[in-house]
């Protein structure tokens, strides 16, 4: 795994050594931010089901005013703050990293508000729709989500105040973006 585009660019990212982690690939990151442009410039990003910490990575490589990652496996959090360390990335975004499943993490946020929340649930058949609930607790008009997920599990059109406004598909995978 390597940083596709910004400060960070070509550095490569520690991997997990372990089964049960499906880091995002570069081709898929690479199409996300392609299509998020320069709206990344300055945002603050929660990066949730964090895994390695690519995803929110790529967004302080390009811009991001912060990122929040939340993972609750100990192995992977410990495998983000390596990657954030072996940066040197955040010096002045200040990542934050939360060890909590999503929803437990959303409530410990207290109605704090970003500007993009990026999901990467695992890829079973409702992981999408228990991702979106939490999401939607702190997603503000101007918020954009985003889901990571199975191109054969199709998330809903529309869930707790959220409605998707385009799927991307790349080969298993895809991406769909949600907005108020």
């Amino acid at each position: 795994m390597r940083i596709v585009a910004g400060e960070y660019r070509g550095r490569t990212l520690k991997s997990p050594t372990w089964d049960g982690l499906r880091p995002t690939s570069d081709r898929l990151r690479e199409t996300l931010f392609n299509i998020l442009g320069p709206a990344i410039r300055g945002a603050h990003v929660l990066d949730g089901y964090a895994g390695t910490g690519a995803i929110g990575i790529e967004a302080l490589s390009r811009g991001a005013a912060s990122v929040t990652f939340v993972e609750r496996d100990p192995r992977a959090v410990k495998l983000i703050a390596a990657n954030l360390d072996a940066l040197g990335a955040g010096v002045g975004a200040k990542p934050v990293i939360i060890r909590a499943g999503l929803a437990d993490a959303i409530t410990r946020l207290g109605g704090q508000v970003f500007d993009l929340i990026i999901l990467d649930p695992p890829y079973a058949h409702d992981a999408a729709v228990e991702a979106l609930t939490s999401a939607g607790a702190i997603a503000s008009p101007q918020t954009r989500v985003v889901i990571e997920h199975a191109a054969r599990h199709a998330p809903p059109d529309a869930h707790t105040g959220l409605r998707r406004a385009r799927t991307v598909t790349a080969g298993d995978s895809a991406l769909s973006f949600y907005e108020r």
